[in-house]
């Protein structure tokens, strides 16, 4: 009797076939309120990496990390009208407190642009104190009808950056930044997924922004999934909270601003984008967990691996030993499989008899004895081999499944079949996008023919990426 599959195939159950990886991996659990999640040891060791490169960058683009409350007033929010009804359905609001209904409810942040309005206009006085550039690690909630773990959970973590600006052209060219240097940056080349960097139609925009750019992924069935956003707000909070400076020729002058933010959304992406029939694949640069030492069995292979482990680390490798030599080690191989490490080096006696061990290379898959006197020359290769990889199949899929089409019903047929299509937005426009939405499919970016950003909507030659999405 054939053996079951450790996981549902993607082929007979995309969504099924998540839910498995995230529970086999040990990536997250559902949480006690519906909605929310309980991040594992694992999946968070990948936020945190997530955490570390984007902060990286985030930083090199000269913005600093703060913290604001959670809790915002209500009135905050009733301030700027497009941003409030924008957020209404999604807000969970606190009447009580202490025992008493409060004398205002408050709002569990959704997003903070309101609350860091109302310090930056209490902190931006001269041109001197322009550019500001604030970002923060913090969670969100926002109550979300239809969950699914990572990737749209009423809690979940990100950053979110918020800037002032003394014109219009220095906001909107750091937004543009963000969107490349900082989000595009660190998508291709640390997760491994060849994102398309867009800008988002009218009735996508964020809202209170006065244009959004965004990173789409192509995932493992076709559909598309918002992987971080880029907002240029103009100066729509600044006259909400009278956020001013004084300019050099000593005029009082509104500030212009941007915002900015990707989230634990991305380890969805990962899941979706990298994952097969036998789990996850960890680009190596984002992974925690590099290179697993595995001892098969005996004293000996357990003291040859933990020295091993030591040297590699010394090279700079991010390495676990596994010398879990009382648990089996199928099942052990099996559990770093779903969990995507990117090579597993397993040594046994026999191994040590002839100075080999077996490299397993999840990536690409297969497995090859080599010297063990020659990894700490090899892995490093292994490891770029396998990063290049993963970005390549990402490449190739959005490209092989991306069709240009000339009509609406050309669109749909395509995005519903499970794959992208290119249309001329003058052709769609919205009259067109609001017919795609009536098949649950949408606009996902707008781009130029020559997969740039346009400044503008109606810029001639822009295409139409149209998608279903997550």
């Amino acid at each position: 009797m054939a053996k079951a599959p450790v996981l549902t195939p993607q082929a007979e159950d995309f969504p099924r076939w998540y839910q498995d990886l995230i529970n086999k991996a040990e990536l997250a659990d559902n949480g006690p309120v519906r909605g929310t999640m309980v991040i594992r040891p694992y999946g968070y060791g990948l936020w945190e990496r997530m955490q570390q490169e984007m902060d990286a960058r985030i930083k090199e683009a000269g913005a600093q990390n703060a913290y604001f409350p959670m809790f915002i007033p209500q009135s905050y929010l009733t301030k700027e009208a497009e941003h409030v009804e924008g957020f209404a359905p999604e807000l969970a609001v606190v009447t009580h407190g202490g025992g008493k209904e409060l004398e205002e409810p408050v709002v569990v942040r959704p997003t903070s642009e309101t609350i860091i309005n109302d310090y930056f206009s209490k902190w931006v006085q001269s041109y001197r104190d322009l550019p500001l550039l604030i970002n923060q690690w913090a969670n969100v909630v926002r109550w979300e009808l239809r969950p699914r773990v990572f990737l749209r959970t009423s809690e979940f973590l990100w950053q979110e950056g918020h800037t002032a600006h003394a014109t219009y052209e220095d906001a909107r060219d750091y937004a543009a930044r963000i969107h490349t240097d900082v989000y595009g940056d660190f998508m291709k080349n640390v997760l491994g997924i060849d994102v398309v960097l867009g800008r988002k139609t009218a009735k996508e925009r964020f809202a209170g922004a006065i244009n959004t750019l965004t990173l789409e992924g192509m995932m493992g069935d076709g559909k598309a999934l918002q992987m971080g956003t880029s907002h240029e707000l103009g100066t729509n909070f600044a006259k909400a909270f009278n956020t001013q400076y004084l300019s050099k020729e000593g005029r009082q002058e509104l500030v212009w601003q941007t915002s900015w933010g990707v989230s634990t959304r991305m380890v969805g992406g990962l899941i979706m984008s990298h994952g097969d029939d036998n789990g996850l694949r960890v680009p190596p640069r984002l992974a925690h967990v590099q290179v697993v030492v595995m001892a098969i069995k005996g004293d000996e292979a357990v003291a040859k691996v933990r020295e091993l482990g030591d040297q590699l680390k010394a090279a700079g490798l991010r390495v676990h030993v596994d010398d879990r030599v009382d648990t089996p080690f199928g099942r052990r191989a099996v559990d770093w499989e779903l969990k995507g490490v990117p090579v597993r080096i397993e040594i046994g006696p026999r191994d040590l008899e002839n100075g080999t061990a077996m490299l397993a290379r999840r990536i690409p898959g297969g497995k090859e004895p080599v010297q063990i006197a020659e990894l700490l020359d090899l892995l490093p290769k292994v490891l770029d081999e396998d990063q290049a990889q993963l970005l390549r199949e990402s490449r190739e899929r959005r490209e092989s499944r991306t069709s240009d089409v000339a009509t609406i019903e050309e669109a749909a047929e395509a995005a519903i079949a499970g794959g992208w299509a290119r249309i001329p937005w003058a052709d769609l426009g919205p009259e067109g996008e609001a017919k795609l939405a009536e098949q649950a499919v949408s606009v996902r970016c707008l781009i130029a023919e020559d997969g740039s950003v346009p400044q503008a909507d109606d810029a001639p030659g822009t295409l139409a990426i149209v998608a279903r999405s997550y």
